[in-house]
């Protein structure tokens, strides 16, 4: 028995430094297997999972700026651009999260904007906005930055944090961004439990590498 619902809602990950072809072709796999709504890979692997998804419904999320977020707009935007090339059809890029605590808000707007602009409405932008280390003003601030900037999600965390998705995180980003955008738990998210506390919390999406245990387990 699979939970067809909520593996519809998950992108399946692997962002380990130490992942091999083999593991992706397992993430692969079970991914069409499971249906699940993405997978989601460091971009040297999009090609390969490009090639492993052909001919399937299967999505495929990269990451840019990973995870720190601090590399420049312009390489974050090439990233975009070459990432959406070989086969990517969702981006979920990081934030400058010290140019937000500086309250460098036109800096950060025009960073997501980058990544919108080099995407061209080929793909869907998540902003990951790293929970963990923001104020809630500073999470209000960096959702509606992201709403601003044309992006179709704000996310949590990159998962290489001090901390990942919590409910409390998910309310005020659902809050902020109302219906306007969709917002994706990532981070964390070890049980099934946890993940359906997300969704009712008002995420859409989720991220993680525990996807198999959550939709077995009806």
């Amino acid at each position: 028995m699979i939970d067809q619902e909520l593996a519809a809602k998950i992108d399946h990950t692997l962002l380990k430094a130490d992942a091999k072809e083999e593991d992706i072709r397992k993430l692969c796999d079970e991914a069409i297997k499971y249906g699940f709504a993405t997978v989601c890979v460091n971009p040297c692997y999009v090609p390969m999972a490009k090639h492993l998804l052909q001919d399937t419904n299967i999505g495929i999320t990269t990451v840019i700026g990973f995870p720190l977020g601090a590399t420049t707009s312009t390489v974050k935007a090439a990233e975009t651009q070459e990432a959406i090339e070989n086969g990517a059809n969702e981006i979920d890029m990081v934030i400058n999260i010290g140019a937000l605590k500086d309250k460098k808000y036109d800096y950060v707007r025009d960073d997501i904007k980058a990544v919108v602009h080099a995407a061209n409405n080929k793909a869907i932008v998540k902003v990951i906005i790293e929970t963990c280390l923001l104020s809630n003003d500073e999470k209000v601030k960096a959702c509606l930055l992201a709403r601003e900037a044309g992006a179709h999600f704000v996310k949590t965390s990159t998962g290489f944090s001090e901390g990942g998705a919590i409910r409390d995180d998910i309310v005020l980003m659902r809050k902020t961004v109302e219906d306007t955008m969709g917002v994706k738990a990532s981070g964390g998210i070890k049980t099934k439990e946890d993940a359906e506390a997300l969704i009712r919390a008002g995420a859409n999406r989720l991220g993680t590498s525990s996807s198999v245990s959550f939709v077995e387990s009806v």
